[in-house]
């Protein structure tokens, strides 16, 4: 819980009081490999708070091909937050790629605290901006090499090239999985 904390009061102050509400209304989770935080056809009803753990965000082209979109690991806000927000049915899966605890929020815990904390409102909305930067902006750019979006991938994510599949790599650069392992050759 305490990462949570820290985690909100970079974008604004909570005195104890607001920190004590924050704490009841959240419940921590497990959640298994493979197993989903979100699923497509489904509204998303929760926002979580990574404290351990991988999770993917991935969606199935009209051709039936799985694409990664991005990764979220500790310390990072974990929401299909257009479609939480507008209460619709998302088309991307929020899935474990390793063993992860979660805290979490239910849409009604997470509006009650809109209501009752002044100001949550402005530090919700900064925890979103930045959630939403963290995985625009880490995004592949596809015009450029194979090579340079590898090497750019472990720049944006070093904790995780361990730790993920090559195949959620390979799909998340836009390459196979025989050219990432060719590409991760060249580069030792």
């Amino acid at each position: 819980m305490k990462e949570l904390i820290e985690y909100i009061l970079q974008f604004g102050s909570l005195n104890e009081q607001q920190i004590v509400l924050i704490e009841k209304m959240s419940s921590e989770i497990k959640l298994q490999k493979d197993q989903y935080f979100s699923e497509a056809g489904k509204i998303p009803n929760q926002v979580a708070f990574v404290l351990e753990g991988v999770i993917r965000g991935c969606y199935y082209t009209n051709k039936g091909e799985e694409i990664t979109r991005c990764f979220i690991s500790e310390d990072s806000l974990l929401v299909d937050y257009i479609n939480f927000e507008t209460n619709t049915v998302s088309s991307e899966y929020l899935q474990a790629l390793t063993p992860c605890r979660l805290i979490v929020f239910s849409k009604q815990e997470w509006e009650e605290l809109s209501h009752t904390i002044t100001g949550w409102d402005n530090i919700k909305n900064k925890m979103v901006q930045k959630c939403l930067y963290q995985k625009s902006r880490k995004n592949p750019v596809i015009s450029q090499d194979a090579t340079t979006r590898y090497l750019e991938f472990l720049k944006n994510y070093p904790s995780l090239v361990n730790r993920v599949p090559l195949a959620y790599i390979a799909s998340y650069l836009g390459v196979t999985q025989q050219s990432l392992s060719r590409i991760r050759k060249n580069i030792r």
